[in-house]
């Protein structure tokens, strides 16, 4: 790519504008990521009993297996909303960017 029109994007406040709500996003739902993340550890680490308790009495399963199951699945959701966000947004703002810049 051209260096001038590399230059005269970055210059460009939408694109200044649009790098910082899109990474606004990104860290926001990881934030959310963490929380989840470090908030389930928490409880492993202080509370392991709580994970412990049968789903329904004399189950073998606990209540950790759908939690842990739940985290994960929350991740892959949270990746899902990046994606559909970035490509009904983040997308057709750069490649409007990319079009005031030829």
């Amino acid at each position: 790519m051209n260096e001038d029109l590399v230059t005269k994007i970055q210059e460009n406040p939408k694109f200044q504008s649009l790098v910082q709500r899109r990474a606004r996003f990104a860290w926001q739902l990881s934030a959310i990521m963490l929380a989840l993340y470090f908030g389930f550890i928490l409880i492993i680490a202080f509370v392991p009993t709580l994970l412990g308790i049968p789903i329904v009495p004399g189950a073998v399963t606990t209540i950790g297996i759908p939690l842990g199951i739940v985290l994960i699945l929350t991740a892959f959701v949270l990746t899902g909303i990046y994606v559909r966000r970035a490509n009904a947004v983040f997308d057709p703002e750069m490649n409007k960017i990319l079009e005031d810049s030829k």
